[in-house]
């Protein structure tokens, strides 16, 4: 009866650390002992020769051999075994420098990896040839978060190389566009730039895909950008500008801000001031000719989610109110923008269905809360609150789904202290 085969486990170490694991049998061909792997646990094909005799417990150099059976072990040399830094540097020579388009993990600020997309890359000054920063898209997150980031921050392990599929389909430029710009073109339809055609939408999207100014100085405050900005070529070397925070004039350097500041004179926003509560003011400077009570909301991030958003979009309404008209924001809507309107029109109009008795109509809730009848119905279909019975369209008001909406909606903002607004609407000053 023969000897019943050696089972041996191989385990590589490294500073004390186990960095490959492989077992199997070992079969003898002449002077020499091969190690015949039945569970690799990495992927990689690796092979390795035992040399000496089985009963010389000799112990590895780059590793360690166990043996079940008769609890001898022999020598290990690696024959083929490439080490870590070698296969990574293999690894990053074969995928380095990344194309635009790749798509691979990115760890963020979060310190978790996320999927990206590589928009564009640039190389690092004064680096070894393939050393490049890459500005990359989180497929998980609006293009606010898009950012410039080091390779040492990308998996490239997980390195997926994407080709768009063309389509036939070429603009007044000359470029073929792929389905994903196509698509990205139509979606860009709707946020507001319909007088363009799809050749412009995209060459508008190709210049616009960048960042260009990575942070501003405002204030105390150093604070990131969300998106390009048509700054003048000569700013095109700025990662980061510095901004008066009376008249938002900005300056490529911090001396320029101080001696600005020394001779800037403006300490209040433009206008005339027709509210004051506590520390808080409004000013008044523009007249809308299309009606629109309320033209841009802009809350800087040191102070977002403290209720200022809410607070202007209440105030507009109150404004509206005083003229005896109902009101609407200037469109496009962004997308928060229409996030901030939904919640505000949702918290007024479903507050009054609750505490209402009987019917009420559309035009009886734009009479009471100066909304315009449209967002009143786009609210509330949003919301399936509109049914269509016997040929018309009617309020279902059932309070236990007007608490769950309540709920979603979120708390208003900063409460808006009508008796402190002194105002003339525009009409009554002629």
């Amino acid at each position: 009866m023969g000897e019943a085969p050696q089972i041996l486990t191989l385990d590589i170490t490294s500073n004390g650390h186990t960095v490959k694991h492989y077992k199997g049998t070992l079969s003898s061909v002449g002077s020499r002992t091969h190690l015949i792997q039945t569970e690799p646990s990495f992927l990689d094909p690796v092979h390795f020769s035992l040399m000496g005799s089985l009963e010389t417990p000799t112990g590895a150099e780059n590793g360690s051999a166990h043996t079940a059976g008769n609890g001898k072990s022999p020598s290990v040399e690696a024959v083929d075994a490439p080490s870590e830094p070698d296969a990574s540097k293999r690894r990053r020579s074969s995928v380095l420098p990344l194309e635009v388009g790749t798509r691979v993990m990115c760890r963020w600020r979060d310190n978790k990896y996320h999927p990206v997309k590589v928009i564009e890359r640039r190389k690092v000054p004064n680096a070894i040839p393939n050393d490049y920063e890459y500005y990359v898209h989180y497929t998980e997150f609006n293009r606010r978060l898009d950012e410039w980031v080091k390779l040492e921050q990308l998996d490239l392990n997980s390195v997926e190389a994407v080709v768009d599929e063309k389509v036939e389909e070429k603009g007044a430029t000359g470029l073929k566009m792929t389905r994903h710009q196509k698509r990205k073109i139509d979606e860009t339809h709707v946020e507001g730039h319909e007088e363009l055609d799809a050749a412009s939408l995209r060459e508008h999207e190709e210049f616009t895909k960048v960042k260009n100014i990575a942070t501003i100085e405002l204030g105390r405050y150093e604070i990131e950008t969300w998106y390009f900005s048509p700054f003048p070529p000569e700013y095109n070397d700025c990662l980061k500008l510095y901004f008066c925070e009376f008249c938002l004039n900005f300056m490529k350097r911090k001396e320029q801000l101080q001696r600005h500041m020394r001779k800037c004179d403006l300490k209040h926003p433009p206008g005339d001031e027709i509210y004051r509560s506590g520390t808080l003011s409004m000013f008044e400077e523009k007249h809308s000719e299309e009606s629109y009570n309320l033209a841009c909301i802009l809350t800087l991030p040191p102070y977002q989610r403290k209720g200022y958003g809410k607070f202007l979009i209440a105030f507009s309404y109150e404004l509206s109110k005083k003229e005896g008209k109902v009101g609407t924001p200037e469109r496009p809507l962004s997308d928060l923008g229409l996030l901030s309107y939904r919640g505000y029109w949702t918290r007024v109009l479903l507050d009054i269905l609750k505490k209402h008795k009987g019917n009420i109509s559309i035009k009886e809730l734009s009479d009471m809360t100066a909304i315009k009848a449209e967002d009143i119905l786009t609210t509330l279909q949003s919301l399936e609150l509109i049914q269509y019975r016997k040929g018309q369209h009617v309020i279902c008001a059932d309070p236990k789904v007007l608490d769950r909406h309540l709920k979603a909606a979120g708390r208003g903002g900063l409460e808006v202290d009508v008796s402190k607004l002194i105002w003339t609407p525009y009409k009554e000053q002629s």
